[in-house]
């Protein structure tokens, strides 16, 4: 952890930046673990080297500027200056561009391999406040900070091919896997992009109120927060094993976190030291993470599992985070397996 010089406001918003800071300030560690262990599925970096040297981005972005609406100072400005304004507070240069679509679903995604990009619904936009908007802005933000853009357009790709990969180097079942893996990670990414958006809001009620909204609050008047957070940890604590698979079935193909679940997460981090440490200048910096290798981000996952098994109740999760930290324990043991190479690097092709 290094100290940086006290973070200045950005103009007119009052709100601190974090010049040169890390995206290990704040993704979670089951985050980068779920990634690292990813990364060791067999075929994996033959899949990743293979779409993303297909075709890029273009795809999406051809796409998002023929069917949507490009952010500008002149076209959706008030977007606009909540992009500029959260670019400046992670230090991000250049801005990644936002595109707005027509969607009545509350949605936003940033997608791209070399110059990811976010894209926004107008059902999003018409169900958040200002405030609200830049949490989900910063989030994004986030996602694009630590690279997750490029894994999650391979993720959406391989989706959509599944059922023709006779001209991938790996089959069907290797690919599900791939999409398997790749799902467990995006859910936790969420959790991480949800930290860097409460890093642009500074304000732990406007991230609540936003997940308020995305779990179906209309009027945030209406909702009791402390009855909302406890819903979390009623949903932690059932009893009966079968309602743990319940839950389990829950995120089949899904690819966000339960909307309840991550506000507390985020409501957790935001009342430790972590994050009233990043405020103060204390975080890690981008030039310094070439030092932090691929198995201290296993090792970290593996603690962070650890953590989970001692503070959860369900009794299913209890034996899923027992064979995530094993998995993530091992994985660089996984890894050497199939590739014949050292433990502590990533595998190539990667784009990182």
């Amino acid at each position: 952890m290094s100290v940086n010089q006290p973070p200045q406001p950005p103009a007119a918003t009052g709100r601190v930046r974090f010049p040169n800071i890390s995206p290990r300030a704040y993704e979670h560690p089951a985050d980068r673990g779920a990634l690292a262990t990813a990364r060791a599925v067999p075929g994996f970096p033959a899949v990743l080297k293979a779409i993303s040297g297909a075709l890029g981005e273009r795809s999406e972005r051809l796409l998002s500027l023929a069917s949507s609406i490009k952010v500008t100072e002149t076209q959706y400005p008030t977007v606009h200056r909540l992009r500029v304004e959260c670019a400046a507070v992670l230090d991000i240069n250049p801005a990644p561009e936002v595109f707005v679509a027509r969607d009545p679903h509350a949605n936003a995604m940033t997608i791209g391999m070399d110059e990811p990009f976010i894209v926004i619904t107008t059902g999003l936009i018409e169900l958040l406040d200002e405030d609200e908007l830049r949490f989900v802005i910063g989030h994004e933000m986030g996602h694009a900070l630590s690279g997750h853009a490029v894994y999650y357009t391979v993720l959406r790709r391989l989706i959509s091919m599944v059922t023709g990969i006779a001209w991938m180097p790996v089959g069907y079942w290797g690919m599900r896997a791939i999409i398997i893996a790749l799902q467990d990670w995006y859910r936790r990414a969420q959790l991480s992009a949800d930290r860097a958006g409460l890093l642009c809001a500074q304000d732990p009620e406007v991230a609540l109120r936003t997940h308020i909204k995305l779990s179906g609050g209309i009027d945030v008047n209406e909702i009791d927060t402390e009855a909302y957070l406890k819903q979390a940890e009623d949903y932690d604590k059932v009893p009966d094993v079968r309602d743990s698979v319940l839950k389990l079935l829950h995120l089949s193909n899904r690819l966000d976190p339960l909307p309840v679940v991550r506000a507390a997460d985020l409501q957790k981090w935001a009342a430790g030291e972590e994050y009233r440490a990043i405020l103060a200048g204390e975080y890690p910096s981008r030039e310094n993470d070439d030092v932090t290798n691929w198995r201290d981000d296993v090792k970290s996952a593996a603690k962070s599992y650890k953590d989970a098994i001692a503070s959860s109740a369900d009794p299913l999760a209890k034996v899923l985070n027992e064979v995530g930290e094993t998995l993530s324990s091992t994985a660089g043991k996984v890894w050497r397996k199939f590739t014949g190479g050292p433990d502590d690097r990533p595998p190539s092709g990667d784009g990182k």
